[in-house]
């Protein structure tokens, strides 16, 4: 008996080490709440584990809405975005990069619906500006109708609270406003995982090295904005302490192709699916932002706010944090 019990024992410990070293393996092993970037589809599956952590700040309700319906659409004109898609309330429409046209499917439940409350198809009519024909549903998992534009599922963001507000635009490199023919209103970026494709800078890479004169080599992304870490996240086991507003000032970097880099540490380059339904792209398991108070490439405002955040060197350390 003894003996069984040590080789169990001994199995145990060995699946445990692995599990705990799977993040520095240079093959980009998956990893809990983690997906291997490259030949792997980054995007996270329905009913995907999200670990622990499934909190999105003070402002999460804990059930999702029920689904409410848009009633008579709107387009309005934004001065960055150009026609976007709203309710009859004025409120923004906003399409999932991870849903499907073709046929119709919405990838966002559970917790994700809490976050993009889903938009009802009963009661639709279409604006001027807007092709009857693009009105659709879908019937989600749960059997309700869905509001589809051109065959895109439709969705509110919880925290647009008035006519005009556009606060999801971007989010984790997945959530757009919607235009009236159900692309993506947004400049240069204006289809997704249907086949269109945002247009991106021709000679950076999607995470590469800037030679910063103050902090050295540190990360930044295809738009040659520096990419940060926050101190309260932790890479093992992967969890953000960032949601809610906080994402707001610190979006997170969307899943890079690990041959879409250059002079990034391969160990540990991982996905990470947060429990709001973001996929965030991390560096040696370390989920990693960018700082909308950098207004252009070369800024480093971010550095060292709140004692918290840090820009990133190559290898996925907070260059100038306290040691």
């Amino acid at each position: 008996m003894n003996t069984w019990r040590n080789a169990s024992l001994a199995v145990t410990a060995a699946a445990v080490l692995a599990l705990t070293t799977a993040c520095g393996q240079e093959k980009g092993t998956e990893t809990p709440n983690g997906q291997a970037v490259g030949a792997a589809n980054p995007a996270a599956q329905p009913g995907n584990g999200y670990g622990s952590d499934a909190g999105y700040g003070s402002d999460a309700g804990g059930e999702a809405a029920a689904a409410s319906p848009a009633g008579q659409l709107a387009v309005w004109e934004s001065e960055e975005l150009g026609k976007v898609v709203a309710d009859s309330k004025g409120l923004t429409l906003y399409r999932f990069d991870k849903d499907t046209a073709n046929p119709p499917k919405s990838n966002c439940e559970g917790d994700c619906a809490k976050t993009w409350p889903v938009v009802a198809a009963g009661g639709a009519s279409a604006a001027p500006g807007i092709d009857p024909s693009l009105i659709g549903e879908v019937t989600r998992a749960d059997g309700t109708k869905q509001l589809t534009i051109d065959g895109w599922p439709m969705y509110r963001y919880a925290k647009d609270t008035k006519a005009g507000d556009v606060k999801g635009q971007g989010i984790g490199g997945t959530w757009y406003a919607a235009a009236p023919d159900g692309k993506k209103a947004a400049p240069g970026a204006d289809a997704g995982a249907g086949g269109d494709e945002a247009t991106e800078p021709a000679d950076l890479a999607g995470l590469s090295v800037r030679n910063d004169p103050k902090l050295g080599e540190i990360v930044v992304d295809k738009n040659g904005m520096t990419v940060y870490r926050f101190m309260k996240d932790s890479a093992w086991p992967m969890k953000t302490a960032c949601t809610g507003d906080c994402l707001e000032k610190w979006p997170v970097v969307a899943p890079v192709d690990k041959n879409d880099t250059e002079g990034i540490l391969k160990k540990g380059f991982v996905t990470f699916d947060r429990p709001d339904g973001i996929v965030q792209q991390t560096i040696d398991c370390w989920p990693i932002y960018t700082f909308k108070g950098d207004a252009k490439p070369g800024d480093t405002n971010g550095q060292g706010v709140g004692g918290t955040w840090y820009a990133v060197s190559p290898e996925g350390k907070p260059v100038g944090a306290p040691k």
